[in-house]
């Protein structure tokens, strides 16, 4: 994406230092962040200054790379690395992206650090060209004239670039089509509000930040044409895991006869999870729910509470979409349906 007339991915390495953009400061500033150790990208993931399963694919395969350069000259450095697997691993439970790079990036390392290096490149390089071809076939779902629903953030940011949900329309929107996208702010971090739709203005994508129990309404108006979605992992019979709300967006997509469709790459798909009970789903801190940040009028940045002093809150950051709920699902190598067999045979063509 180009921002303030610059080239940018979401995250690259130079030398044996990560950067990313700090999305936790969008979009209300643009700043790159520096990770110089292993242990300084973990945080980065924990933390959220990079999500979406891409880019958090993308970020722990540095990360692991990163580690066995630090490591290369310890005189346990097979402990050390295998300990550095271990907290990597330990960031982000739900997204396979990011258990996919780190396996990989692992098996390199054990030959030489600089394999590590060159396949975490791999990764990187592999998942912005995937994202690629998933805008080039998703943008032949859409008429001349579109109005897309979508949930949280699966663009640009998500990925190292192009992104997955956000790609066909970017692509469909160059092709001349008409394209107006209804934005979920997606409570509780909003990064639908605040990712989402910074990436559609930069872009000049028409669109509206809508309440999140707002799609109901427009679906039952007609004003919804379709559904695009990300997904942070894919089981093996289909069902889905996203972003909380998700799942909701998808059962009203059924009732009201929408296509909903899920954008993802094959690197996201978890073969050895047989159905969505058995993905893990990542509680995170209450305070999310709790409190609200922002900028004040003088754009200092602000948290809010804004529930009941002294309640508490549950924080589940993901939900899974049953198979039967999803239309189809958009990778690089072809749309399927969700369903085992298709993505069994789908997997043995890669």
């Amino acid at each position: 994406m180009i921002v303030n007339d610059k080239l940018y991915q979401t995250v690259w390495i130079e030398g044996t230092s990560v950067f990313m953009i700090q999305q936790n400061l969008l979009p209300f500033k643009f700043e790159i962040h520096e990770c110089k150790t292993y242990w300084d990208t973990c945080m980065a993931i924990t933390d959220m200054t990079i999500r979406g399963a891409g880019a958090i694919g993308a970020a722990a395969g540095y990360s692991m790379a990163q580690a066995f350069l630090q490591f290369r000259d310890d005189p346990e450095k097979a402990i050390r690395v295998r300990e550095a697997r271990q907290d990597i691993e330990n960031t982000r439970p739900t997204a396979r992206n990011l258990f996919y790079a780190v396996e990989r990036v692992y098996h390199a390392g054990l030959i030489s650090p600089e394999s590590a290096m060159v396949e975490a490149q791999k990764v990187a390089q592999k998942d912005s060209a995937d994202s690629k071809r998933i805008g080039e076939l998703g943008s032949d779902l859409f008429k001349k004239k579109a109005n897309i629903l979508t949930h949280c953030n699966a663009g640009w940011l998500a990925f190292v670039d192009y992104g997955t949900a956000l790609a066909p329309i970017y692509l469909a929107a160059k092709q001349g089509k008409e394209v107006f996208v209804y934005v979920d702010e997606t409570r509780p971090r909003n990064q639908g509000g605040k990712l989402t739709a910074w990436e559609l203005y930069n872009n000049g994508i028409a669109h509206v930040i809508i309440p999140d129990n707002a799609a109901a309404t427009l679906m039952s108006q007609g004003k919804i044409d379709m559904v695009i979605v990300g997904a942070d992992r894919i089981a093996a019979n289909g069902d889905v895991a996203n972003k909380i709300g998700t799942l909701g967006r998808a059962i009203l997509a059924k009732e009201f006869n929408i296509p909903f469709y899920v954008a993802a790459p094959t690197s996201t798909i978890d073969i050895d999870c047989a159905t969505g009970k058995e993905i893990p789903i990542e509680e995170r801190d209450q305070e999310e729910v709790l409190y609200q940040s922002g900028i004040d009028k003088n754009e200092n940045p602000v948290q809010v509470l804004v529930c009941s002093p002294g309640s508490k809150a549950l924080n589940l950051a993901f939900d899974v979409t049953p198979a039967k709920y999803i239309t189809g699902i958009i990778t690089e190598k072809g749309i399927v349906k969700a369903h085992h067999q298709s993505i069994k045979k789908l997997l043995e063509e890669l």
